[in-house]
């Protein structure tokens, strides 16, 4: 059965989530980073890595494309699978909101393929790749409140007050 899924807000770290899977704001290269990917490639241990370079030598040679999912297991994560996004890079003038959007909606398609049923999202292309909090919270819970699914819970797990207000806000008013 699909259906619109629940939303839950999380103030917290998303490596310690136990969830069927967790969204990685990944960069292309699938083999790490820093903000959220660092995190999760550290806790997660090697396995996480291993599995990424695997998906390198094969189908995504050329790297994961922005607004694109796909998943590896968690490692050494409380959570069963890591789903891999990369999320665009702001820039003021051209900016498109559809690939932020495309984050949340492949990464949904993908955990309906693998059967999770709770999905921890990160606050995607916020960090780094610059995405203003605001625009990217109306983004991720319409993406997520449209989205048909047979995903039951969202957790969008945010790491600093601002974010959890903004998200929050965002959620009471739409």
């Amino acid at each position: 059965m699909t259906t619109h899924p629940g939303i839950v807000l999380v103030f917290g770290d998303i490596t310690d989530q136990d969830a069927d899977a967790v969204v990685n704001a990944a960069n292309s290269s699938l083999l790490g980073g820093g903000g959220v990917d660092g995190a999760i490639h550290r806790k997660g241990g090697p396995e996480i890595l291993a599995e990424c370079r695997a998906l390198r030598a094969g189908h995504y040679g050329k790297g994961l494309a922005t607004g694109q999912a796909v998943a590896t297991t968690a490692g050494r994560l409380a959570a069963r699978w890591v789903i891999h996004t990369v999320g665009p890079v702001y820039q003021a003038s051209s900016s498109d909101p559809s690939l932020l959007a495309s984050c949340y909606r492949e990464s949904l398609k993908v955990a309906d393929e693998l059967g999770a049923r709770t999905v921890a999202f990160p606050a995607i292309s916020t960090g780094a790749y610059g995405w203003p909090m605001a625009d990217a919270a109306r983004i991720a819970v319409e993406a997520v409140r449209d989205a048909i699914t047979s995903v039951e819970e969202v957790r969008f797990v945010l790491f600093d007050e601002e974010a959890y207000r903004t998200f929050a806000q965002r959620i009471r008013s739409s």
